[in-house]
C-alpha cells in the first residue's frame, strides 16, 4: 500500500468515527493536534510510524487467540498464527534471544510475569528503588509486586547519583533474594550488567533486566547488552523501540537455577503470560510489533538511536550551561533528570509551566527527595520523540534554550509567548503524520 492509499484508508476510517461519534472523533483530533503542535519530551513516549498505525487498526482486533501459535483454544487462529510467528521471529533477529514471548500488553504485565514464572508470594527479591530511579513494578508498596512478593531495594551513591554496587552485593549477601531486577524508569546513565550477573551468580539468584527504557538502544548496540547475561529482560514496546504501546519477554531456554523442573524456562515464561496473568492477546498490536521490529533491523535505526543520544547530550550541555542540576551530572541514554529546585520550581511547578508553552515532560523524583511524590523536586525528558520527528543538533540547541529561558522566566509572560511562536514555526518545518487531515 502506497502512503497515498493509506492516507485515504485513514480518512477513511476517521470520516466513518467523525459520522457514527462525534465526541469520540473530535477528542482524538484534539490529542493529534496536541502531538503536532508540542514538543514532546516524556521520556517513554515516542511517534510510531503510519505503517505501524495501520497494523495495529486491523481487523485483527476482531480475532481471540488465547494460547500460542499452533497451541490455540480457539480455530481459525492460523494467520494469527503467522502474525506472532512473524513477531517472534523478527524480535529474535532484532535482539538474539533464545525464547521470545510477544504478547504482553505492557511492561507492568511482563515484569508480572517474570515474577510469577520464578517466585512464590513471599519470596525476597532485590530491586532499585523508586526514589532513585527504578520502576512501581520493581516493588513499590502501592504495587501487586510489593503487596506479592518481599521487595529490598537498592539506590544509587548520594556523591555520584549513580548505582552503587556495593550497596547492591551487600544487600544481595545479606537476603539471599530468588530474583534480582536491574533497569529503571527514570537512569540516564548506562547500566553494567555484567557486575548484576557476578552479584546474582555469587547468591543463586535469577538475575531479570528491564529494559524498557533502552531497547532502542540496545538494539542498536549502543548500551550495553542485557539478553547474553540476564535469565530473563523485559521490555516495553513504544519507549525507545517506536512500536506500539505493548510489551516483550527474552529467556533463556534453560532453567539454571532448576534443572530438575519439568519445565525449562522458556515454558514457564509462556505459562506465566497465559493462562497466568493474560487471557487472549491483542494480535493487532502483536502485528504493529512486528512491523515496528522489521523498522529496527534496517540501518536508518541505529542511526536513529545514534540521533537520540547526540540530542540528548546537546541538551546535557545546554541545561549546565544554564544552570540547572542534572541528576548524575549528565546523560548516557535518552533520559535526562533535572532537579528543578535549583530555578526555585518544584516539578510539578515546571511541568505546567512548560506545558503552558507546549512542551511536555514529566514531574518526577529525584534521588533523596525531600518533596513529595505528587510534586517532587525533578522533572524527566528524553529525546526519541523529538528525534523521530526529525529534530538534529541545530535543533535541539533551540528547544534546549527555550526551555531554559522558560524555566528562569516563570512569570515572564511576553518571553512565554514569544517562544511558543518560534516553537510552532520551528514545528511547522517537521509536520507529523501530515498525511492524516484534521
Amino acid at each position: 500500500m502506497t502512503v497515498k492509499q493509506f492516507s485515504r484508508t485513514i480518512i477513511g476510517m476517521l470520516d466513518t468515527l467523525k459520522q457514527q461519534d462525534l465526541t469520540a472523533w473530535e477528542i482524538a483530533q484534539a490529542e493529534l493536534s496536541r502531538q503536532r503542535n508540542g514538543l514532546e519530551m516524556i521520556a517513554s513516549e515516542n511517534f510510531v510510524s503510519l505503517a505501524v498505525l495501520e497494523a495495529a487498526s486491523t481487523v485483527l482486533t476482531n480475532k481471540y487467540a488465547e494460547g500460542y501459535p499452533g497451541k490455540r483454544y480457539y480455530g481459525g487462529n492460523q494467520f494469527i498464527d503467522q502474525a506472532e510467528n512473524l513477531a517472534i521471529a523478527r524480535a529474535a533477529q532484532l535482539f538474539g534471544a533464545e525464547h521470545t514471548n510477544v504478547q504482553p500488553h505492557s511492561g507492568s504485565q511482563a515484569n508480572q510475569a517474570a515474577y510469577l514464572a520464578t517466585l512464590n508470594p513471599g519470596d525476597t527479591v532485590l530491586g532499585m528503588s523508586l526514589a532513585c530511579g527504578g520502576h512501581l513494578t520493581h516493588g513499590h508498596p502501592i504495587s501487586s509486586s510489593g503487596k506479592i512478593y518481599h521487595f529490598i531495594h537498592y539506590g544509587v551513591s548520594k556523591e555520584s547519583e549513580q548505582i552503587d554496587f556495593d550497596e547492591v552485593k551487600a544487600l544481595a549477601k545479606e537476603h539471599k533474594p530468588k530474583v534480582i531486577v536491574a533497569g529503571a524508569s527514570a537512569y540516564p546513565r548506562q547500566i553494567d550488567f555484567v557486575k548484576f550477573k557476578a552479584i546474582s551468580d555469587e547468591v543463586g539468584a535469577y538475575l531479570m533486566v528491564d529494559m524498557a527504557h533502552i531497547a532502542g538502544l540496545v538494539a542498536a548496540k549502543l548500551h550495553p547488552d542485557p539478553i547474553p547475561v540476564a535469565d530473563i529482560v523485559t521490555t516495553t514496546t513504544h519507549k525507545t523501540l517506536r512500536g506500539p504501546r505493548g510489551a516483550m519477554i527474552f529467556c533463556k531456554t534453560q532453567d539454571r537455577l532448576h534443572l530438575e523442573d519439568k519445565k525449562n524456562l522458556a515454558q514457564k515464561i509462556d505459562s506465566a503470560v497465559f493462562p497466568g496473568i493474560q487471557g487472549g492477546p491483542l494480535e493487532h498490536i502483536i502485528l504493529a510489533k512486528a512491523v515496528a521490529l522489521q523498522e529496527a533491523l534496517q540501518p536508518s535505526f541505529a542511526a536513529y538511536q545514534q540521533q537520540i543520544i547526540t540530542n540528548a547530550k546537546i541538551l546535557e550541555t545546554i541545561f549546565l550551561q544554564n544552570g540547572l542540576r542534572l541528576i548524575s551530572g549528565g546523560t548516557d541514554n535518552h533520559l535526562l533528570l533535572v532537579d528543578v529546585t535549583a530555578v526555585n520550581l518544584s516539578g510539578k511547578e515546571a511541568e505546567n509551566l512548560l506545558a503552558s508553552c507546549e512542551i511536555y515532560v514529566n514531574k518526577n523524583a529525584i534521588p533523596f527527595d525531600t518533596r513529595s511524590p505528587m510534586d517532587p523536586s525533578g522533572i524527566r525528558l528524553g529525546t526519541a520523540a523529538l528525534t523521530t520527528r526529525g529534530l538534529k543538533e541545530t535543533e535541539i540547541k533551540l528547544v534546549g534554550e527555550w526551555f531554559c529561558q522558560i524555566l528562569k522566566n516563570p512569570t515572564d509572560a511576553a518571553k512565554h509567548d514569544q517562544i511558543k511562536k518560534e516553537i510552532a514555526g520551528l514545528l511547522e518545518q517537521f509536520p507529523l503524520y501530515p498525511q492524516i487531515n484534521s
